[in-house]
């Protein structure tokens, strides 16, 4: 019972710091003031950057001080790992950082000379070097790497001869590499713009290839 009341002032906590955020960049997104001369900002704005540098400061340091021990730990196992990043997803660096990154993104394409008056940037990329060893212990790290850098329309492993037999592996194969893999032996096939190995199937259907 003392952790469901936990959890849910936490929530409660969190909905309020979301809530506050959210207020924040509202009253920095730039409205479509007519006559206003360009670079030159009210007081009542330019305070309402500096409290948000002052909140994302205070943000920072919080998940500058989990993410290293949130490291340590998942670093163990997979499993860890797992638990980990369920914990780190429920507090303020999965809720609040993600949206407080894209708000900044989006404010600083609005208005540049208002967010660099502000300095919340460099608070945020003072995270970058934290949330890069964390995520770098992510199961199947090197395959994702791989995939990102392999030529386009089909991964990386399909050059190097290995079986690409779990269809969740393939990003995207087209018509010349579907007919050039089947060309060579393989079977593979299109079901609702899916593509499916059945090479496997095949030798132990009774149907026969031509109703394959």
């Amino acid at each position: 019972i003392d952790q469901e009341i936990y959890s849910k002032e936490r929530s409660a906590s969190l909905d309020l710091l979301l809530r506050f955020q959210r207020l924040l960049v509202s009253k920095l997104y730039p409205a479509d003031c007519v006559g206003q001369v360009p670079n030159t900002y009210s007081p009542d704005l330019l305070g309402v950057g500096s409290l948000l540098k002052k909140y994302t400061a205070l943000l920072c340091t919080h998940i500058g001080d989990i993410l290293p021990v949130a490291t340590s730990i998942a670093c163990t196992s997979h499993r860890h790992f797992a638990e980990v990043s369920y914990v780190v997803d429920g507090d303020l660096t999965g809720i609040l950082l993600p949206e407080l990154v894209v708000s900044v993104v989006l404010l600083l394409s609005k208005n540049a000379g208002l967010m660099q008056e502000a300095g919340a940037i460099p608070l945020l990329a003072g995270l970058l070097e934290h949330l890069d060893r964390f995520n770098h212990l992510a199961p199947g790290k090197e395959r994702d790497d791989n995939e990102d850098l392999a030529w386009p329309g089909i991964m990386g492993s399909f050059f190097t001869g290995q079986s690409c037999r779990n269809n969740e592996e393939v990003t995207l194969i087209r018509k010349a590499d579907l007919e050039n893999h089947n060309k060579d032996g393989g079977f593979w096939t299109v079901i609702d713009g899916k593509v499916y190995d059945i090479k496997d199937f095949q030798t132990q259907s009774l149907t026969g290839s031509s109703i394959l």
